[in-house]
């Protein structure tokens, strides 16, 4: 047991673990709980939400806190508590309100009141990108529709996404990526056309958020798994970083080897495979 728990492997969830219908196969969800039962420290990380996470990963029984918003939440896969969050300083949020006046139609902020999060948006003239990514949570997170872009940043706001098409997108994250105080992602969605900008505050990223639980448990390697942009980071600090088929062509490029697709069940193939190695 206590060599299994040197190495920590962490997952990224959206074309990695899940496959191309946004869920995890069943095969994967009962291999990785009897690879976590066995010893095996397992975790994913993704830009959802952990609410909107556990939707679809809510069957995996893991020991571990899951890394969601990138990074800016560590959760409770089991209970969907969150355990530690990032949060906009008042200076942030007031920044973010002049650098961006196109997000109540294209965008959603994320925030914090009491224990619970609520994605607050303006209805109305939204783009066509936002209303598809509502609809598709609704059920599975608290949507707050709100009157104003003053109103969006209710609570304690800790995250905003925008959705939009590339174009018109690609200029706002050139606008808001120089400042210092937040890290940003820009992305194509891993199943629609639209691209995504991602802001949560500074330090939130998945691969600090690994790093952090790699010390915190007194792990000696990391070992990842992605296939988007936001996972390079991760990548870039691991002692292993694996990309499964499926993965754009940079997160190919960074990793230690190419494993098989989405479609697959890599990745807990892998880790099968990995049990049984004797550095694992």
């Amino acid at each position: 047991m206590e060599t299994k728990q040197k190495t920590l492997y962490v997952t990224d969830l959206d074309g990695t673990l899940m496959r191309n219908d946004e869920t995890i196969s069943a095969w994967t969800e009962q291999t990785v709980n009897e690879l976590v039962a066995a010893g095996m420290a397992f975790t994913y990380a993704t830009a959802r939400s952990v609410e909107s996470a556990r939707t679809i990963a809510g069957g995996l029984r893991l020991q571990l806190p899951v890394i969601t918003r990138n990074g800016a939440v560590l959760a409770d896969n089991n209970t969907g508590k969150h355990l530690e969050r990032a949060l906009f300083t008042e200076e942030e949020v007031q920044q973010l309100k002049q650098l961006l006046p196109e997000l109540p139609e294209c965008g959603f902020v994320s925030c914090f009141i009491g224990e619970k999060m609520i994605k607050t948006h303006v209805p109305g003239n939204q783009t066509p990108g936002l209303q598809k990514s509502l609809r598709s949570n609704v059920g599975s997170i608290g949507l707050k529709p709100v009157s104003s872009m003053e109103e969006m940043f209710c609570g304690q706001p800790g995250y905003v996404t925008l959705i939009d098409d590339r174009e018109k997108i690609a200029p706002l994250y050139e606008r808001v990526r120089e400042y210092p105080g937040w890290e940003c992602v820009f992305q194509k969605d891993t199943y629609w056309e639209e691209y995504w900008l991602e802001i949560c505050p500074r330090n939130c990223t998945k691969a600090k958020a690994s790093l952090k639980m790699k010390e915190r448990y007194g792990f000696d390697r990391l070992v990842v798994f992605g296939d988007s942009v936001n996972d390079l980071s991760m990548f870039r600090v691991a002692d292993e970083a694996y990309a499964v088929a499926n993965a754009i062509r940079e997160v190919k490029a960074a990793a230690t080897a190419v494993i098989g697709s989405n479609e697959e069940d890599a990745v807990a193939r892998f880790l099968q495979e990995a049990l049984q190695a004797p550095h694992s």
